[in-house]
């Protein structure tokens, strides 16, 4: 028993040491390459806003995968069988709520990459750390250490240092709602919670956000003009459909690796790596779109990457004195006495 207790921890752990990757990738690769679509000469918020939940049909690969080897390792009598979809419908009601509002958080993310400089509307999504942690706090009941508290602050100011020198920003909180509300469905839910699960979740989710975004690029017309946006896209007519199928993919990477991440772990620790990952699309920005590095971003680098040491150093200690104290507490307990039989 204790040892298959210890073979699900570390497959817990690998999964999400994979979804923290897939949420690092997605999340400065997704921002870059959108802002990519807008510099040479994309001027569709929906389309863009549309393209960040496109992807989630690439979600049918591993469901489908996940079946089959459900289908092979359950008992199959006359009364039971391996089900195709696992999730129920009050899950399916509270993704879609959540989907929609996903969907009008990408149309608000996109307006601002259309707007602002990479490196600079990036930073500024950063302060969206604070509401998460707020609504963590609110929705989740999260508890928080004192490590957690300055690893959220020294990230918010990391942000909040570079939106005093950038008018007409906003900081974003929408999301920072979201990732909580994820955590508290999968906690009130009453489906035993598998990867698996939270596929079908990611599904139902990116399905609804991009159904409220083909309304919007419905109304905006932007099936119409696509053929002729990209005959005069600056990097060529078919560069600007790879743009658009990368956008999906990359996108639907940093999806799934934030609501992996909350399975596995917490809704903080998702909003804390994707406020992390900011610094490397800093970097990132000034050397393939030239922007400039200027000393806000400087001191907006060196606070989340203290941020990020901060909450780590944090993790690691508190999980070293779990361990010491759960070895004194087995070292405390009384030993049995060895008994000798008499031979008759």
């Amino acid at each position: 028993m204790a040892e298959e207790g210890e073979q699900e921890r570390v497959t817990k752990r690998i999964l999400l040491l994979i979804n923290c990757a897939m949420l690092a990738i997605g999340g400065s690769g997704g921002p870059l390459i959108l802002r990519l679509y807008f510099t040479h000469g994309g001027h569709r918020v929906w389309l863009s806003s549309f393209l960040q939940t496109a992807g989630f049909p690439i979600m049918l690969v591993p469901l489908i995968i996940l079946y089959i080897r459900r289908k092979r390792t359950t008992t199959i009598t006359a009364t039971t069988k391996a089900s195709i979809v696992s999730i129920k419908p009050p899950l399916i009601i509270a993704f879609t709520v959540i989907g929609v509002l996903t969907g009008l958080d990408n149309y608000l993310s996109a307006y601002g990459v259309a707007r602002l400089p990479v490196s600079t509307s990036a930073l500024i999504i950063a302060s969206q750390l604070a509401f998460t942690a707020l609504f963590a706090f609110l929705l989740v009941k999260q508890k928080f250490k004192a490590y957690t508290v300055n690893a959220v602050v020294l990230l918010t100011l990391g942000a909040g240092v570079l939106a005093l020198h950038t008018s007409g920003d906003r900081p974003v909180a929408l999301y920072g709602f979201v990732l909580p509300l994820v955590e508290l469905a999968y906690k009130k839910t009453e489906q035993f919670m598998t990867y698996s699960l939270v596929l079908e979740i990611q599904f139902v989710m990116c399905t609804f956000a991009t159904l409220l975004n083909i309304v919007g690029m419905i109304t905006n017309h932007d099936f119409k003009v696509i053929s002729r946006e990209a005959k005069q896209f600056g990097l060529g007519e078919a560069n600007y459909y790879v743009v658009l199928v990368g956008t999906a993919i990359l996108w639907q990477a940093f999806f799934l690796g934030a609501i992996g991440v909350i399975y596995c772990a917490s809704s903080l620790l998702s909003g804390i790596i994707i406020a992390v990952m900011l610094p490397v699309i800093e970097v990132l920005a000034v050397v393939l779109y030239k922007e400039t590095f200027k000393a806000e971003k400087g001191v907006s680098l060196i606070l989340s990457v203290w941020g990020f040491a901060y909450y780590f150093y944090g993790e690691y200690k508190q999980t070293k004195k779990l361990k010491r104290n759960l070895t004194l507490e087995i070292g405390e307990l009384p030993q049995a006495h060895t008994i000798i039989p008499i031979d008759q």
